[in-house]
């Protein structure tokens, strides 16, 4: 740092945020390293301090003492961008950012308005400038991108300029770049049974070809320019390199596929195989949830999307794969259903029973607190559905409000099975909210079947007080109250709260695992007498009913063999899941 201060014979002004700028160099025969790919005369670069002197800028290339450069900057943010030009006095690696070096560039003069104008375009070069530069990061798009990947993704997109009537994208063709429209029109058509068939106009901001990037695949349509175009294009081949580098960018991919679910009009891209996507119905840390439809059956859907980020950590991936598998074998009312699996666009998604109602999280916030009835009876069928699991060797290990959904019918169900389990592991997956996170959680110990009770009976305080034992929002405090403080008596803030659901709360928060309930049952035993004494008329199903359902198929006598063979592969399919087949046949109809 004292061979930094030495050269500083201005003051300083360090910007609390880089600003993105753009650098064209003055190369000289063959003086300085050329920047990456031919034709790239464009450098972006962060600006991280300025003086009257000159800048300090980080750049992903180095640039020889002595070079002089043209630099347009716009400091302070929202001020109209400047021209100035100057001369590289110092280059060295960055200290703190590797693969980047620092450059310490001396004002020389402000660009007059002639050297300010952008010349007309050289189709051999890729030159930036501020009104690209602005385009591209005010871009809905890339506002998904984290800073520090800004420029290295900006400065490996190349400008194309399409003339009218020009296809850049054939139908059929390998898929290996997306683009961005700056300027311009075009329209999307699809060859098909020697017709071509209109299907889209696209426009400056809208995004074609990103297929390539998701999955690779041929293209499935043609893109002709209905006027000339200025297009910025990417090919999935660098994306993927950068990637590795800068993992944030893969929020990019889940951009890409929310943008195109949200926006894109034609029917075949809304698809996630047989399922047609509508809207977005829930975001989380790691996912967005989708309403569906199932194509064939009509039948309404939910299409959880796991992030990219998350969906190309091949650790975490397989632990969203095991909360399907897990999931889909639960078959209880009150646990969401899981129907299928797809894997898309780089990503999974599963489909699930699409739920109608409110989840108990919005419903808390709306209302004081619940009335004790209408507490016994969330709390009972939650009880029913946790005992299911557990049985089945599955702790939850999330329950908290926003995690069971009340349908219209009052009808209860546990959804997000993400941290789900087998009892006894150490570990095994990310932590639960730490509002209602157990302290063995905290402790990174093993967990069963008593760690959903304790979150259990947090959630329970708060339905029936109306807020949370632990008014603390720092983790850390958080974290010690959980693990060192009694949660408070109920009664404390509702006096006539029934001794039996006081002395549940009580229970089931204890900080040692073995003074909880040792099973949900338990909990059923003591509060169904004081249930049935408030008239709450849903019941806990013990009794797991068998399910029956009817298919009717009709068929021609020349069919009948072709069927018993299907439904003889039906039948062993159906075997292997635990369920039964039975066929009865019908003469005529």
């Amino acid at each position: 740092m004292s061979q930094l201060k030495e050269r500083r014979r201005h003051p300083r002004q360090i910007l609390s945020t880089p600003e993105v700028g753009i650098v064209h160099p003055h190369y000289s025969g063959q003086k300085g390293e050329q920047l990456t790919g031919e034709g790239h005369d464009t450098l972006l670069v962060y600006l991280l301090n300025l003086s009257e002197g000159g800048f300090l800028l980080e750049s992903l290339q180095r640039l020889e003492i002595n070079t002089d450069v043209d630099l347009w900057t716009r400091p302070p943010p929202g001020k109209d961008w400047q021209a100035v030009h100057g001369r590289v006095v110092w280059s060295e690696p960055s200290p703190i950012k590797s693969g980047f070096f620092l450059l310490g560039v001396e004002f020389l003069k402000i660009a007059s308005s002639a050297e300010r104008k952008r010349p007309a375009q050289d189709p051999t070069k890729r030159r930036m400038y501020p009104d690209d530069l602005q385009f591209l990061i005010t871009s809905p798009l890339f506002q998904s991108i984290p800073l520090e990947a800004k420029c290295p993704l900006l400065d490996r997109m190349t400008p194309i300029h399409v003339k009218t009537g020009e296809r850049f994208i054939a139908q059929g063709d390998e898929g290996h770049s997306f683009y961005v429209i700056q300027e311009g029109s075009c329209v999307v058509n699809v060859e098909k049974n020697g017709s071509k068939h209109a299907i889209s106009r696209l426009r400056s901001g809208d995004v074609v070809g990103e297929i390539a990037l998701l999955t690779g695949e041929p293209r499935t349509a043609n893109v002709d320019a209905e006027t000339d175009m200025v297009l910025w294009s990417l090919s999935r081949e660098k994306f993927d390199s950068l990637c590795i580098a800068y993992p944030d960018l893969l929020d990019f991919l889940t951009e890409l596929v929310t943008r195109r679910f949200s926006t894109e009009k034609v029917t075949a891209n809304k698809t996630v195989g047989k399922y047609l996507i509508s809207e977005i119905i829930g975001r989380g840390g790691w996912s967005i949830v989708y309403k569906g439809l199932h194509k064939s059956l009509n039948m309404p859907v939910a299409i959880k999307m796991l992030k990219h980020d998350m969906a190309m950590n091949k650790d975490f991936a397989e632990k969203f794969h095991n909360e399907a598998k897990t999931v889909a074998l639960l078959n209880h009312d009150n646990i969401v259903r899981v129907y299928d699996i797809e894997e898309l666009f780089r990503t999974i998604f599963i489909i699930m029973e699409y739920l109608e109602g409110l989840p108990l999280d919005y419903i808390l916030y709306r209302m004081p607190r619940l009335t004790v009835p209408k507490a016994l009876d969330i709390l009972l069928q939650v009880c029913t559905g946790l005992s299911y699991a557990h049985g089945q060797g599955i702790v939850h290990q999330d329950i908290k409000p926003a995690n069971i959904f009340i349908q219209l019918d009052g009808r209860t169900k546990i959804v997000d099975f993400g941290l789900s389990c087998p009892p006894g592991t150490i570990d095994c997956s990310l932590p639960g909210t730490i509002y209602y996170m157990s302290p063995e959680q905290i402790e990174g110990e093993t967990v069963d079947e008593r760690t959903d009770i304790y979150s259990f009976g947090i959630m329970a305080y708060e339905m029936l007080t109306g807020q949370r034992p632990f008014l603390e929002d720092d983790p850390a405090k958080l974290m010690e109250l959980h693990l060192k403080k009694d949660v408070p008596d109920p009664r404390a803030l509702v006096p006539d709260l029934p001794y039996e659901l006081n002395y549940f709360i009580k229970r089931a928060t204890q900080k040692e695992p073995s003074a909880r309930f040792k099973s949900v049952w338990e909990i059923i035993r003591d509060l169904q007498p004081v249930a049935d004494k408030l008239g709450v008329e849903r019941r806990p199903d013990t009794d797991q009913r068998r399910k029956m359902m009817n298919l009717f198929l009709f068929y021609q006598d020349e069919q009948q063999l072709v069927l018993h063979k299907l439904i003889e592969d039906f039948n062993r399919q159906v075997k292997e899941i635990g369920a039964e087949l039975k066929v009865t046949t019908v003469d005529k109809v």
